[in-house]
């Protein structure tokens, strides 16, 4: 398979002209997020039958031919693992690009394993051991050597082999159009989107805290994610998890206070108290209706504990009838979600509803 390496305008025209029209294309990228907010896109790597090409986004100012090429929505943009790669061009977009075909979920699909790597999935479809001497390759360095090169390629170089296996044997069984609705959810921009309102719901511990320490922790875990946000920094360089609560907890009202408060260097009270102070203060005045509410994971009952099992037995059965792995038709998280009433999305409805029937319901309502 030729290689390219493609670090100019005219080269990148070239090699899009020559991979345009592609029935499916190969995608892989390698990005920097140890000093950012958003991932520093440093190598973008396609394959198709043209050969493979290395893409150097740090030496092209205009990247327009290639978002044409991978937003080709006749195109089939395979790839491994597919969200951050999804997510990283989301944010350079704000469009995700379609149809998509991810490996890993297909062989979890065919049962080939929960979540495999993609190393292990080309030694199992392809016989062959990657090499793993450029795992921890700053990729922002430049020159990149043939070697590391090399080591990029190869994560293209065999995912269209292994797509063309894996949807062959997906059709095969009868299973590639449940596959695809799976799949098509994947370009669905609303999954790369993170609502700075909704940001607290990341924070560890949060169901520790209750009521206006739940508001407080909403106002200020926004503020942090705008903040980051605009200065291109991670979340914890502004502020971290544990200090994000600590504040929610004291819910200081005056300067002294906040001075008071472990953790929190005098810098950050000179920059940004008095923003702080505001944030707490108008969280604490919310009337408690508009006040969130984080529930500590609950522990089932009895009844609900019936429930769960008829609901794992009901998934096993039907997913062995169809030769599906169960935790694929739906995992026991997703299933005590359920009981709990917390999400019943995944089995209302497409293929997961057809194949389970009215016996989900019949399953919900039963009683000890």
């Amino acid at each position: 398979m030729q290689q390219y390496y493609v670090s100019t305008g005219s080269e990148l025209r070239a090699l899009c002209e020559c991979f345009s029209g592609s029935a499916w294309l190969a995608l892989d990228t390698e990005f920097m997020r140890t000093d950012t907010f958003y991932a520093r896109l440093c190598l973008i790597q396609i394959a198709g039958e043209q050969g493979v090409a290395c893409i150097d986004p740090l030496a092209l100012t205009d990247l327009g031919p290639l978002r044409e090429l991978l937003y080709d929505p006749a195109t089939v943009k395979v790839l491994h693992a597919a969200h951050q790669d999804l997510e990283i061009l989301h944010d350079l977009y704000q469009a995700v690009p379609q149809p998509v075909f991810d490996t890993q979920l297909a062989a979890a699909m065919l049962g080939l394993g929960e979540q495999v790597g993609y190393a292990a999935l080309v030694a199992q479809q392809q016989e062959v051991q990657l090499a793993k001497a450029h795992t921890r390759t700053d990729w922002a360095h430049r020159p990149l050597s043939a070697e590391q090169l090399d080591y990029a390629a190869d994560d293209v170089r065999y995912l269209g082999p292994i797509y063309h296996k894996l949807r062959a044997a997906l059709q095969e069984k009868g299973w590639l159009d449940w596959y695809l609705e799976d799949a098509a959810a994947l370009s669905d921009a609303a999954r790369y989107i993170n609502e700075p309102d909704e940001a607290w719901r990341r924070v560890g511990l949060a169901h520790t805290l209750n009521g206006a320490g739940l508001a407080v922790l909403r106002a200020l875990a926004a503020w942090r994610e705008r903040r980051a946000r605009s200065a291109n920094r991670p979340r914890k360089w502004l502020m971290d998890d544990a200090l994000l609560l600590a504040l929610a907890r004291a819910q200081p009202a005056t300067h002294a206070e906040l001075i008071a408060l472990p953790g929190l260097s005098a810098r950050s009270v000179e920059r940004h108290g008095a923003e702080l102070l505001k944030l707490i203060q108008d969280a604490r005045q919310l009337p408690a209706g508009q006040w969130p509410a984080a529930a500590a994971p609950a522990r089932l009952d009895v009844r609900q504990q019936a429930r769960l099992d008829k609901l794992l037995a009901l998934v096993t059965a039907r997913a062995q009838q169809q030769g599906l792995s169960p935790a694929y038709v739906a995992s026991r998280k997703h299933l005590r979600q359920l009981v709990l009433g917390e999400d019943q999305g995944l089995l209302r409805g497409g293929w997961r509803a057809a194949l389970l029937g009215k016996e989900l319901d019949e399953a919900l309502e039963i009683c000890v």
